[in-house]
């Protein structure tokens, strides 16, 4: 017997097949394009997401699967018909800036304080919120057809379970839903206010359900198979790498970076702009998070081959790395698409700072992997400020980027941390596919689960305080040019 994972993200869609033991038997994945109509702006066809969906998950599907799993990029913003089940507009993609004057304008009237204290989140353009408002007012009649129950919203798992249900079931799960500035993060449910404050009719929003619960079975790929695990890509890499006990922080690079740290069954709100999440909900019961969100991770090693033409392929950084000059030092502050947590800064712009006539591709290559760890060492002396000054000493990291040795090095270094990555990446599809099997008998609890996370390499922090330090001070000097660019 066998579960199968759909991990639909924000540059591929992806289904990995789990068998009896939680070891992946099959794997197929399928990149879709990107869409960038104006600076800021990112896009992807909703079309796109579902038939790259639809067609891994047929390539991994046999006859001894008994679930499905789904986790998805949050944030990313679906609106459609809900007679033809046609997308309005193009999906609004989580890194999408258009909205930032709209949560500017919102500031400036004095609500965040007020939307942080219900959602635990920030009036930032990252959240789904503002992107569905801005569906709703552009395109031509989207309004009224809304509040007449003619359209439905959704994060990417709505629109997912939609298809797979064949239209049945408009559901989400807590993790999804508290990414929406809409969610009452105590409550655990919508909440009338917020969408007061960003105009949204409630007809459109989906049913909250557990990240274990019911979401229906779709019968596309023969006989039915219910859908039985659902949870946002970072939280279930939280519960794929069994962080189920306060104080334990997992950090993923895929397409961004997010650090999670578990805060236990209370919500925990930041004083350093953090964000206030839910981890996951399972069996009625709700465990919280401080979450750190980078925007750019692995794609900035996707700019240098996309955008530079720098590389071939991802791998080659790490020996381009390690071939860099060491008497440069050359900082890149990734700010493509504004600066996530803790600095929130939507209008900031990449920048390259300490360029000279010897500065080459390998030098490039390298500050672009020691980007993320800069990135990280800032999320983690925010969660330090908010949890204690031991948080950080172990970091469970997970994703495609993680598999860079000089990347997991420098992380180590710059943090002052030991830095443990496991002997399975990818560790969104894991959580979310425990979490379909657990539902449905095939696999143990959380105990039995996390007694087979399994080691991969320990990464010992090597830098001496002197340098770390120095380093650090250059880092926030850069960031803080940044934020006026």
């Amino acid at each position: 017997m066998s579960v199968i994972a759909i991990d639909q993200g924000t540059t591929s869609s992806r289904a990995i097949r789990f068998g009896p033991d939680l070891a992946p038997e099959a794997t197929a994945q399928e990149e879709f394009e990107q869409y960038f109509p104006a600076s800021g702006w990112v896009e992807h066809e909703a079309a796109d997401l579902w038939e790259t969906t639809r067609r891994v998950t047929a390539e991994v599907m046999d006859s001894s699967v008994r679930a499905i799993g789904i986790t998805n990029q949050r944030e990313t913003t679906v609106v459609w018909d809900r007679r033809t089940g046609e997308p309005i507009h193009r999906a609004i993609v989580w890194q999408d800036r258009r909205t930032a004057d709209r949560c500017a304008a919102l500031k400036k009237e004095g609500l965040e304080e007020r939307a942080t204290e219900v959602t635990g989140l920030l009036l930032d353009p990252y959240f789904s919120g503002t992107k569905l408002a801005w569906i709703l007012d552009e395109v031509e009649g989207a309004r009224e057809r809304a509040e007449a129950g003619e359209l439905l919203f959704g994060t990417v798992d709505t629109w997912l379970i939609w298809n797979l249900t064949e239209g049945r079931v408009h559901a989400t799960d807590h993790t999804n839903a508290c990414r929406t500035l809409l969610y009452d993060i105590r409550a655990g449910d919508w909440s009338d206010e917020m969408l007061e404050m960003l105009d949204v009719p409630r007809a459109v929003l989906p049913e909250i359900r557990d990240c274990d619960g019911d979401f229906g079975e779709t019968t596309l790929f023969g006989d039915p198979v219910p859908i039985r695990g659902v949870a946002g890509d970072q939280q279930a890499a939280t519960v794929g790498q069994a962080c189920f006990e306060p104080g334990m922080l997992k950090s993923t690079y895929g397409t961004g970076c997010f650090a999670l740290l578990n805060t236990g069954d209370a919500p925990q709100f930041s004083k350093s702009r953090l964000l206030t999440t839910v981890a996951y909900r399972l069996g009625g019961r709700t465990t919280y998070a401080l979450e750190g969100a980078i925007f750019i991770a692995g794609a900035a090693v996707q700019w240098l081959r996309d955008g530079l033409g720098i590389v071939e392929a991802a791998h080659e950084t790490a020996r381009m790395a390690a071939r860099a000059d060491p008497k440069q030092d050359v900082l890149l502050v990734p700010a493509f698409t504004g600066l996530g947590a803790p600095h929130w800064v939507p209008e900031a712009r990449g920048a390259l700072f300490g360029l000279t006539r010897g500065t080459g591709r390998d030098e490039v290559a390298k500050a672009a992997l020691e980007s993320v760890g800069y990135q990280t060492l800032d999320l983690i002396r925010a969660m330090q400020a908010d949890h204690g000054g031991d948080t950080g000493a172990v970091i469970r990291v997970d994703g495609g980027m993680t598999a860079s040795d000089p990347a997991m090095q420098f992380l180590a270094d710059i943090t002052g941390g030991r830095v443990d990555r496991p002997t399975i990446l990818e560790t969104t599809a894991l959580g979310v596919a425990w979490i379909a099997g657990h539902a449905v008998g095939l696999y143990p609890g959380a105990e039995g689960f996390a007694a087979r996370w399994a080691l991969d390499r320990s990464f010992e922090p090597a830098m001496d305080e002197a340098e770390r330090a120095a380093r650090t001070e250059r880092w926030d000097r850069a960031v803080a040019a940044t934020r006026g660019v």
